[in-house]
Protein backbone atom coordinates (compact mmCIF):
# COMPACT_ATOMS: atom_id res chain seq x y z
CA UNK A 1 0.00 0.00 0.00
CA UNK A 2 1.19 3.04 -1.05
CA UNK A 3 2.36 5.18 2.12
CA UNK A 4 0.94 8.61 2.63
CA UNK A 5 2.72 11.38 3.78
CA UNK A 6 1.63 12.42 7.55
CA UNK A 7 0.49 15.62 8.76
CA UNK A 8 3.83 16.70 11.15
CA UNK A 9 1.47 18.38 13.70
CA UNK A 10 -0.45 15.84 13.62
CA UNK A 11 0.97 12.26 13.15
CA UNK A 12 -1.46 10.07 14.56
CA UNK A 13 -4.38 11.76 12.84
CA UNK A 14 -6.46 12.87 15.59
CA UNK A 15 -8.31 14.65 13.06
CA UNK A 16 -9.94 11.81 11.85
CA UNK A 17 -11.43 11.32 15.44
CA UNK A 18 -12.79 14.43 15.55
CA UNK A 19 -16.33 15.11 14.40
CA UNK A 20 -17.04 17.25 12.02
CA UNK A 21 -18.33 20.54 14.20
CA UNK A 22 -15.50 19.96 16.03
CA UNK A 23 -13.07 20.35 13.16
CA UNK A 24 -15.50 23.38 12.34
CA UNK A 25 -15.18 25.14 15.28
CA UNK A 26 -10.79 23.78 15.49
CA UNK A 27 -10.26 25.74 11.77
CA UNK A 28 -12.45 28.87 12.43
CA UNK A 29 -10.40 29.67 15.37
CA UNK A 30 -7.29 28.50 13.69
CA UNK A 31 -8.49 31.29 11.27
CA UNK A 32 -9.34 34.00 14.02
CA UNK A 33 -5.99 33.42 15.33
CA UNK A 34 -3.71 33.58 12.50
CA UNK A 35 -5.46 36.27 10.81
CA UNK A 36 -5.99 38.04 13.68
CA UNK A 37 -4.47 37.11 16.77
CA UNK A 38 -0.91 36.69 15.51
CA UNK A 39 -0.11 39.47 13.73
CA UNK A 40 -0.30 41.23 17.22
CA UNK A 41 1.19 39.06 19.33
CA UNK A 42 4.81 40.28 18.80
CA UNK A 43 3.96 43.89 19.72
CA UNK A 44 1.74 42.85 22.64
CA UNK A 45 4.01 40.63 24.38
CA UNK A 46 7.15 43.14 23.59
CA UNK A 47 4.71 46.26 25.07
CA UNK A 48 3.75 44.28 27.88
CA UNK A 49 -0.33 44.67 27.02
CA UNK A 50 -3.26 42.58 26.34
CA UNK A 51 -4.52 43.06 23.20
CA UNK A 52 -8.56 44.24 23.99
CA UNK A 53 -9.14 44.84 20.55
CA UNK A 54 -9.25 41.02 19.86
CA UNK A 55 -12.17 40.45 22.75
CA UNK A 56 -14.74 41.35 20.19
CA UNK A 57 -13.72 38.76 17.64
CA UNK A 58 -13.15 36.29 20.65
CA UNK A 59 -17.04 36.82 21.34
CA UNK A 60 -18.50 37.03 18.19
CA UNK A 61 -17.54 33.58 17.74
CA UNK A 62 -18.85 31.63 20.67
CA UNK A 63 -15.53 31.34 22.58
CA UNK A 64 -16.46 32.76 25.96
CA UNK A 65 -18.32 30.50 27.87
CA UNK A 66 -18.81 28.03 25.28
CA UNK A 67 -19.49 25.01 26.97
CA UNK A 68 -22.35 26.89 28.73
CA UNK A 69 -25.99 25.84 27.49
CA UNK A 70 -28.04 29.24 27.32
CA UNK A 71 -27.80 33.02 28.54
CA UNK A 72 -26.16 33.40 24.93
CA UNK A 73 -23.74 30.61 25.41
CA UNK A 74 -23.08 28.28 22.30
CA UNK A 75 -23.35 25.32 24.19
CA UNK A 76 -20.10 23.23 22.53
CA UNK A 77 -18.85 20.13 24.31
CA UNK A 78 -15.51 19.81 26.13
CA UNK A 79 -13.56 18.78 23.39
CA UNK A 80 -14.00 21.67 21.27
CA UNK A 81 -13.57 24.24 24.01
CA UNK A 82 -10.21 22.08 24.27
CA UNK A 83 -9.64 23.06 20.65
CA UNK A 84 -10.67 26.45 21.31
CA UNK A 85 -7.55 26.40 23.95
CA UNK A 86 -5.44 24.86 21.68
CA UNK A 87 -5.59 27.23 18.46
CA UNK A 88 -5.71 30.35 21.21
CA UNK A 89 -2.47 29.30 22.96
CA UNK A 90 -0.67 28.54 19.54
CA UNK A 91 -1.39 32.36 18.96
CA UNK A 92 -0.45 33.04 22.50
CA UNK A 93 -0.93 32.01 26.22
CA UNK A 94 -1.94 35.03 27.17
CA UNK A 95 -5.17 35.14 25.05
CA UNK A 96 -5.97 31.60 25.78
CA UNK A 97 -5.85 32.86 29.52
CA UNK A 98 -8.22 35.16 28.79
CA UNK A 99 -10.52 33.05 27.40
CA UNK A 100 -10.35 30.23 30.35
CA UNK A 101 -10.40 32.80 33.46
CA UNK A 102 -13.56 34.37 31.10
CA UNK A 103 -14.97 30.94 30.59
CA UNK A 104 -13.68 28.42 33.36
CA UNK A 105 -13.61 30.55 36.58
CA UNK A 106 -15.86 33.31 36.38
CA UNK A 107 -18.30 31.73 33.73
CA UNK A 108 -18.32 28.24 35.06
CA UNK A 109 -18.66 29.52 39.08
CA UNK A 110 -21.80 31.43 38.13
CA UNK A 111 -23.16 28.99 36.19
CA UNK A 112 -22.72 26.25 38.32
CA UNK A 113 -23.41 27.88 42.02
CA UNK A 114 -24.65 30.96 41.04
CA UNK A 115 -29.06 32.28 41.52
CA UNK A 116 -30.86 33.12 38.31
CA UNK A 117 -30.79 36.09 38.62
CA UNK A 118 -27.03 36.27 39.00
CA UNK A 119 -26.83 34.37 35.85
CA UNK A 120 -29.21 36.32 33.91
CA UNK A 121 -27.34 39.03 34.97
CA UNK A 122 -23.71 38.34 33.83
CA UNK A 123 -23.36 35.07 31.47
CA UNK A 124 -25.01 36.88 28.78
CA UNK A 125 -23.27 39.87 29.19
CA UNK A 126 -20.12 37.75 29.55
CA UNK A 127 -20.56 35.74 26.94
CA UNK A 128 -20.74 39.02 24.13
CA UNK A 129 -17.73 40.08 26.05
CA UNK A 130 -19.55 43.38 27.20
CA UNK A 131 -18.52 42.60 30.84
CA UNK A 132 -14.84 40.89 31.98
CA UNK A 133 -14.86 38.94 34.93
CA UNK A 134 -11.39 37.77 36.87
CA UNK A 135 -11.17 35.31 39.37
CA UNK A 136 -10.08 35.61 42.93
CA UNK A 137 -8.57 32.67 44.87
CA UNK A 138 -4.42 32.91 44.83
CA UNK A 139 -3.50 34.74 47.50
CA UNK A 140 0.18 36.45 48.18
CA UNK A 141 1.17 33.65 51.12
CA UNK A 142 -1.18 30.95 49.75
CA UNK A 143 0.26 29.46 46.31
CA UNK A 144 -0.26 25.88 46.22
CA UNK A 145 -2.89 26.25 49.66
CA UNK A 146 -5.81 27.61 48.63
CA UNK A 147 -7.47 26.20 52.36
CA UNK A 148 -5.20 28.33 53.75
CA UNK A 149 -6.63 31.56 52.96
CA UNK A 150 -6.63 35.13 54.62
CA UNK A 151 -9.83 36.70 53.16
CA UNK A 152 -12.65 36.52 55.01
CA UNK A 153 -15.96 37.93 54.61
CA UNK A 154 -18.58 38.78 57.64
CA UNK A 155 -22.72 39.03 57.99
CA UNK A 156 -23.40 42.63 58.95
CA UNK A 157 -27.25 42.15 58.52
CA UNK A 158 -28.02 42.15 54.81
CA UNK A 159 -24.38 42.20 54.26
CA UNK A 160 -21.05 40.93 53.94
CA UNK A 161 -18.31 42.68 55.07
CA UNK A 162 -14.58 41.60 53.12
CA UNK A 163 -11.41 42.03 53.84
CA UNK A 164 -8.55 40.69 52.15
CA UNK A 165 -6.07 40.57 49.01
CA UNK A 166 -5.72 38.65 45.95
CA UNK A 167 -2.86 38.01 44.20
CA UNK A 168 -1.33 36.94 40.40
CA UNK A 169 -4.74 37.18 38.92
CA UNK A 170 -5.72 37.41 35.26
CA UNK A 171 -7.22 40.11 34.24
CA UNK A 172 -7.57 41.74 37.47
CA UNK A 173 -7.81 45.70 36.34
CA UNK A 174 -10.17 45.23 33.66
CA UNK A 175 -12.74 42.85 34.93
CA UNK A 176 -16.20 44.20 35.67
CA UNK A 177 -16.77 41.54 38.35
CA UNK A 178 -14.62 39.63 40.81
CA UNK A 179 -15.68 36.24 41.66
CA UNK A 180 -14.16 36.25 45.13
CA UNK A 181 -13.49 33.54 47.41
CA UNK A 182 -13.15 33.77 51.39
CA UNK A 183 -13.66 32.28 54.72
CA UNK A 184 -16.48 33.13 56.48
CA UNK A 185 -18.13 31.35 59.75
CA UNK A 186 -20.58 29.73 56.99
CA UNK A 187 -17.66 27.93 54.75
CA UNK A 188 -15.76 29.16 51.80
CA UNK A 189 -18.02 31.53 49.82
CA UNK A 190 -17.93 33.18 46.47
CA UNK A 191 -18.39 36.78 46.14
CA UNK A 192 -18.99 38.85 42.87
CA UNK A 193 -17.18 41.74 43.95
CA UNK A 194 -17.87 44.85 40.94
CA UNK A 195 -15.32 47.16 40.06
CA UNK A 196 -17.26 50.10 41.59
CA UNK A 197 -17.94 48.92 45.37
CA UNK A 198 -15.95 50.99 47.85
CA UNK A 199 -12.93 49.34 49.43
CA UNK A 200 -12.47 47.18 46.56
CA UNK A 201 -9.06 48.44 44.74
CA UNK A 202 -6.57 46.65 42.05
CA UNK A 203 -3.48 47.18 40.73
CA UNK A 204 -1.59 45.60 38.11
CA UNK A 205 1.80 43.73 38.46
CA UNK A 206 4.28 45.30 35.81
CA UNK A 207 7.70 43.84 34.81
CA UNK A 208 7.12 40.40 33.77
CA UNK A 209 8.69 38.11 31.74
CA UNK A 210 6.29 35.62 31.24
CA UNK A 211 2.32 36.14 29.97
CA UNK A 212 3.41 40.21 28.94
CA UNK A 213 0.29 40.07 26.73
CA UNK A 214 -2.18 39.49 29.53
CA UNK A 215 -2.95 41.65 32.72
CA UNK A 216 -1.90 40.05 35.57
CA UNK A 217 -2.76 41.94 38.91
CA UNK A 218 -3.81 42.21 42.38
CA UNK A 219 -7.24 42.46 44.46
CA UNK A 220 -7.52 44.41 47.72
CA UNK A 221 -10.82 44.41 49.79
CA UNK A 222 -10.94 46.77 52.21
CA UNK A 223 -14.26 46.61 54.38
CA UNK A 224 -15.79 46.25 50.92
CA UNK A 225 -19.74 45.91 51.53
CA UNK A 226 -20.89 43.10 49.67
CA UNK A 227 -24.89 42.82 49.63
CA UNK A 228 -26.31 38.72 49.74
CA UNK A 229 -27.38 38.77 46.76
CA UNK A 230 -23.97 39.13 45.06
CA UNK A 231 -23.09 35.46 46.53
CA UNK A 232 -22.81 32.20 44.87
CA UNK A 233 -25.52 30.39 46.79
CA UNK A 234 -24.42 27.16 45.52
CA UNK A 235 -21.02 26.40 47.62
CA UNK A 236 -20.34 26.79 50.74
CA UNK A 237 -16.75 24.83 50.66
CA UNK A 238 -13.40 24.84 49.02
CA UNK A 239 -15.23 22.24 46.73
CA UNK A 240 -16.17 25.13 44.46
CA UNK A 241 -13.13 27.23 43.82
CA UNK A 242 -11.79 23.79 43.27
CA UNK A 243 -14.16 22.84 41.03
CA UNK A 244 -13.38 25.96 39.07
CA UNK A 245 -9.78 24.87 38.86
CA UNK A 246 -11.02 21.60 37.50
CA UNK A 247 -12.28 23.13 34.62
CA UNK A 248 -9.70 25.25 33.93
CA UNK A 249 -6.73 22.75 34.35
CA UNK A 250 -8.55 20.65 31.53
CA UNK A 251 -8.44 23.78 28.84
CA UNK A 252 -4.45 24.36 29.54
CA UNK A 253 -3.80 20.28 28.65
CA UNK A 254 -5.23 21.32 25.11
CA UNK A 255 -4.03 24.82 25.32
CA UNK A 256 -0.23 24.22 25.84
CA UNK A 257 -0.35 21.66 22.74
CA UNK A 258 -1.35 24.82 20.52
CA UNK A 259 2.05 26.49 21.71
CA UNK A 260 4.23 23.45 21.29
CA UNK A 261 2.82 23.24 17.80
CA UNK A 262 3.80 26.62 17.04
CA UNK A 263 7.61 25.72 18.07
CA UNK A 264 7.33 22.44 16.48
CA UNK A 265 6.53 24.32 13.31
CA UNK A 266 8.91 27.43 13.29
CA UNK A 267 11.75 24.87 13.33
CA UNK A 268 10.20 22.51 11.27
CA UNK A 269 11.16 25.37 8.60
CA UNK A 270 14.11 26.94 10.28
CA UNK A 271 15.95 23.40 10.02
CA UNK A 272 14.91 23.10 6.17
CA UNK A 273 16.53 26.72 5.54
CA UNK A 274 19.38 26.92 7.51
CA UNK A 275 22.50 25.05 5.91
CA UNK A 276 25.77 24.41 8.39
CA UNK A 277 28.65 22.49 7.43
CA UNK A 278 27.22 22.01 3.11
CA UNK A 279 23.63 20.85 4.17
CA UNK A 280 20.60 21.77 5.82
CA UNK A 281 20.15 21.44 9.85
CA UNK A 282 17.16 18.85 8.87
CA UNK A 283 19.27 16.83 6.88
CA UNK A 284 21.35 16.17 10.35
CA UNK A 285 20.53 13.38 12.83
CA UNK A 286 20.41 15.18 15.93
CA UNK A 287 18.52 17.78 14.48
CA UNK A 288 15.75 14.81 13.48
CA UNK A 289 16.26 13.58 16.73
CA UNK A 290 15.31 16.32 18.60
CA UNK A 291 12.51 17.09 15.71
CA UNK A 292 11.16 13.47 16.01
CA UNK A 293 11.16 13.75 20.40
CA UNK A 294 9.01 16.94 19.88
CA UNK A 295 6.43 15.04 17.79
CA UNK A 296 6.61 11.85 20.17
CA UNK A 297 5.68 14.49 22.81
CA UNK A 298 2.96 16.43 21.06
CA UNK A 299 1.23 13.49 19.71
CA UNK A 300 0.94 11.55 23.49
CA UNK A 301 -0.25 14.91 24.60
CA UNK A 302 -3.37 15.12 22.13
CA UNK A 303 -4.30 11.33 22.26
CA UNK A 304 -4.35 12.49 26.28
CA UNK A 305 -6.58 15.64 25.98
CA UNK A 306 -8.36 13.85 23.14
CA UNK A 307 -9.22 10.97 25.90
CA UNK A 308 -9.63 13.06 28.69
CA UNK A 309 -12.32 15.42 26.47
CA UNK A 310 -14.41 12.61 26.15
CA UNK A 311 -14.58 11.22 29.45
CA UNK A 312 -15.29 15.05 30.38
CA UNK A 313 -18.07 15.01 27.87
CA UNK A 314 -19.31 11.12 29.20
CA UNK A 315 -19.22 12.76 32.76
CA UNK A 316 -17.16 10.49 34.30
CA UNK A 317 -13.88 13.02 34.62
CA UNK A 318 -11.29 12.84 37.91
CA UNK A 319 -9.20 15.34 38.36
CA UNK A 320 -6.76 13.25 39.57
CA UNK A 321 -6.93 12.27 35.37
CA UNK A 322 -6.93 16.09 34.58
CA UNK A 323 -3.78 16.10 36.64
CA UNK A 324 -2.23 13.59 35.12
CA UNK A 325 -2.55 15.63 31.80
CA UNK A 326 -1.79 19.08 32.94
CA UNK A 327 1.36 17.68 34.35
CA UNK A 328 2.31 15.64 31.23
CA UNK A 329 1.30 18.14 28.32
CA UNK A 330 2.91 21.19 30.09
CA UNK A 331 6.16 19.43 30.89
CA UNK A 332 6.41 18.86 27.24
CA UNK A 333 4.98 22.18 25.89
CA UNK A 334 7.89 23.76 27.58
CA UNK A 335 10.63 21.18 27.17
CA UNK A 336 9.47 21.40 23.35
CA UNK A 337 9.85 25.55 23.58
CA UNK A 338 13.21 25.12 25.09
CA UNK A 339 14.60 22.63 22.80
CA UNK A 340 13.03 24.68 19.94
CA UNK A 341 14.41 27.88 20.96
CA UNK A 342 18.02 26.06 21.31
CA UNK A 343 17.98 24.77 17.82
CA UNK A 344 17.20 28.38 16.68
CA UNK A 345 20.52 29.24 18.05
CA UNK A 346 21.35 33.30 18.07
CA UNK A 347 18.07 33.99 16.04
CA UNK A 348 16.09 31.74 19.55
CA UNK A 349 16.42 34.95 21.53
CA UNK A 350 14.90 37.30 19.20
CA UNK A 351 11.04 38.45 19.31
CA UNK A 352 11.25 37.67 14.99
CA UNK A 353 10.76 33.78 16.29
CA UNK A 354 8.02 33.08 18.60
CA UNK A 355 9.34 30.08 19.96
CA UNK A 356 11.42 32.43 22.92
CA UNK A 357 8.03 34.05 23.76
CA UNK A 358 5.87 30.71 24.22
CA UNK A 359 8.76 29.40 26.07
CA UNK A 360 8.30 32.59 28.44
CA UNK A 361 4.87 31.98 28.78
CA UNK A 362 4.97 28.49 29.66
CA UNK A 363 7.06 29.28 32.35
CA UNK A 364 3.62 30.58 33.95
CA UNK A 365 1.35 28.01 32.76
CA UNK A 366 3.23 25.02 34.24
CA UNK A 367 2.89 27.13 37.59
CA UNK A 368 -0.50 28.20 37.57
CA UNK A 369 -3.41 26.00 37.99
CA UNK A 370 -1.17 24.12 40.05
CA UNK A 371 2.06 23.69 40.00
CA UNK A 372 3.73 20.50 38.27
CA UNK A 373 4.63 18.80 41.94
CA UNK A 374 0.96 20.02 43.27
CA UNK A 375 -0.38 17.33 40.18
CA UNK A 376 2.68 14.89 41.26
CA UNK A 377 1.21 14.85 44.52
CA UNK A 378 -2.42 14.70 43.12
CA UNK A 379 -1.79 11.54 40.81
CA UNK A 380 0.35 9.77 43.83
CA UNK A 381 -2.73 10.56 46.17
CA UNK A 382 -4.54 8.75 43.61
CA UNK A 383 -2.20 5.83 43.28
CA UNK A 384 -1.91 5.32 47.22
CA UNK A 385 -4.60 6.45 49.05
CA UNK A 386 -2.48 8.59 50.93
CA UNK A 387 -2.68 12.32 51.33
CA UNK A 388 1.15 13.18 51.29
CA UNK A 389 0.68 17.03 50.72
CA UNK A 390 2.75 19.22 53.23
Amino acid sequence: MASQKLDPLDLFDIDSELAEDEQMVRDTVARFVDEQAIPLMREAFEQHHFPRELITGVAELGLLGSSIDGYDCAGLNSVCYGLICQQLERGDSGLRSFVSVQSSLVMYPIHAFGSEEQKSRWLPAMARGEAIGCFGLTEPHGGSDPANMKTHAKRDGNDWVLNGAKMWITNATIADVAVVWAQTDEGIKGFLVEKDMPGFTTQEIENKFSLRASVTGALFFDDVRVPEASVLPGVSSLRGPLSCLTQARYGITWGVIGAAQACLQEVLAYTEDRVLFGKPLSHTQAIQIRLADMARRITTAQLLSLRLGRIKDNGELSPSQVSLAKWNNCRAAIDIARDARDILGGSGISAEYCSIRHMLNLESVITYEGTETVHQLSVGRELTGINAFG
